[in-house]
């Protein structure tokens, strides 16, 4: 019996064929149950107003269960083929940088979303796949919950797997000021036969 290494063809293949397997199709990202994000506008608004991203930009950001902003980073990934692998590892290591772990809880509370500004139209591709890879297994290592993958494109930003979507902001569109992405909801009208009939009421 002889042992030896296998010829660097063979090594390549089983390469490529690994790296193929670490991505996510749509349909199997669908099937996922990934929990909806109940306001994504809002929640790409914000993130772009606050990271300003171009094309190959990414942000990994970290919802509470009202949809708040815990916290959230951007990098560009270094310029590779798209492999779930390093795409997770890049995750990790900007989320660990930003907010820690949850794993000592029996189920994840807090969730991640990404976003992706990418050039290209709004139609799936094998890098969206490798990202959602990345995603599902990054949330899993640092106790999170795998949220939404948006991509920002020219056209502009859509929730895949979900067809929500929308054309501002997109990756060329100048940031929304603060006071426009976060603005509160606007407070009640006052005035009005109703609300004096309230007022008397409330001063009796």
């Amino acid at each position: 019996m002889t042992f030896g290494f296998a010829s660097s063809s063979a090594a390549s293949l089983s390469t490529s064929t690994a790296s193929a397997g670490r991505l996510l199709e749509p349909a199997e990202w669908a099937a996922a149950g990934i929990p909806l994000l109940r306001n994504p506008r809002e929640v790409v608004s914000g993130l772009h107003a606050r990271h300003h991203p171009r094309p190959s930009t990414a942000i990994v950001a970290v919802l509470d269960p009202e949809e708040r902003l815990c916290a959230s980073a951007s990098f560009a990934p270094r310029a590779a083929p798209a492999d779930g692998w390093m795409l997770r590892n890049a995750l990790l290591s900007q989320l660990r940088r930003v907010i820690p772990h949850d794993l000592r809880r029996r189920t994840p509370v807090r969730t991640a979303v990404l976003l992706y500004c990418r050039e290209g139209d709004a139609r799936w591709t094998e890098e969206d796949g490798a990202w959602m890879w990345g995603l599902r297994d990054a949330c899993t290592l640092h106790g999170l919950r795998c949220g939404a993958y948006i991509t920002l494109t020219h056209d502009g930003w859509q929730v895949l797997g979900e067809g929500r979507g929308g054309r501002r902001p997109n990756a060329h569109s100048a940031p929304e000021p603060f006071a426009t992405a976060d603005a509160p909801p606007p407070a009640p009208r006052t005035g009005g036969p109703v609300s004096e009939v309230l007022r008397r009421a409330a001063a009796r």
